[in-house]
């Protein structure tokens, strides 16, 4: 059991170094497209990647086939995709009005959603979790207040989303453990870009040309923030603690701290450093806290 929470633990945390560089592509993304079309054709893009490989898998594993898709598992796909596609397209208009430090830290908040939501569904949450998720949300608070408490207006956007992902990581948490985490994960990706496109197609003006232009950030984004960070999601949460989990995948604010700096010339302040050595801090106390036998 502890092997397979350590896999699980660094699955996640590789998962959050992917979503943090993410955000550039995403950002960048939208220089020739809208959030929805970005967003529709990313998770397009990684819903096509993932297909064969669900369709292999289940053909080579012809002795332990997976059980047939049923009500349960479509359900858990359907609720999941609904979440995730509330919670990446509040995600990616927000990042129209904010800059990728912030939209990072922010989105990190549903490090305190997911156990506020858990004591509602009956999780116990111990003291190690809430302590590291206090100072987890100390350090986002460090990177991503300005001077005089300024928030940008694609802030609120973030914040809404934070508590739209808090949601997200407990429906990962309670169906990957129940089916098929690759199926399950094809599924909310083909329902985000049905969904995605379907508010392109209505909001958005849908150019080739500008589609060409966007290729390299939706290739980046489809198939290393989505196919691959979004799967490694599922897989290593069918061995984890959603409000452990929550901490470890917060830590995307950090890497996108990073990314932003290096990519987009984002400045990291003195207080930036604290607030990420803080997050460091809550991830290793949450994880390490003596725990009730």
């Amino acid at each position: 059991m502890r092997s397979q929470a350590l896999r699980a633990d660094l699955l996640m945390l590789l998962t959050a170094m992917i979503w943090g560089s993410a955000f550039v592509a995403q950002r960048l993304g939208m220089d020739a497209v809208g959030p929805f079309l970005y967003t529709g054709l990313r998770f397009t893009l990684a819903s096509l990647v993932l297909l064969p490989l669900v369709l292999w898998l289940g053909q080579r594993d012809s002795e332990h086939k997976p059980a047939p898709v049923n009500r349960g598992l479509l359900l858990g796909g359907l609720a999941m995709g609904l979440a995730l596609s509330l919670g990446i397209n509040l995600q990616q208009v927000g990042l129209l009005f904010t800059s990728v430090t912030n939209s990072g830290f922010i989105t990190g908040l549903y490090v305190i959603v997911v156990p506020l939501l858990g004591l509602l569904i009956g999780q116990r949450t111990g003291m190690g979790t809430w302590l590291g998720a206090g100072l987890a949300v100390v350090g986002m608070f460090l990177l991503s207040v300005g001077e005089g408490f300024q928030v940008a207006s694609g802030d609120w956007l973030q914040l809404t989303g934070a508590f739209v992902w808090g949601v997200h990581v407990l429906l990962v948490s309670f169906f990957a453990s129940r089916h098929d985490p690759l199926r399950l994960a094809l599924l909310q990706f083909a329902t985000c870009a049905v969904l995605s496109l379907i508010l392109a197609v209505v909001f958005e003006e849908i150019r080739l040309d500008a589609i060409l232009a966007a290729g390299p950030a939706i290739l980046y984004g489809g198939l290393f923030g989505v196919a691959v960070g979004f799967t490694l999601q599922v897989v290593a949460q069918k061995h984890a603690i959603a409000s452990h989990a929550a901490i470890i995948l917060s830590l995307e604010a950090v890497f996108a701290a990073i990314a932003g700096a290096l990519l987009l010339g984002e400045a990291l302040a003195f207080k930036g450093y604290v607030g990420c050595a803080l997050m460091f801090a809550g991830m290793l106390l949450a994880q390490l806290w003596p725990k009730k036998a």
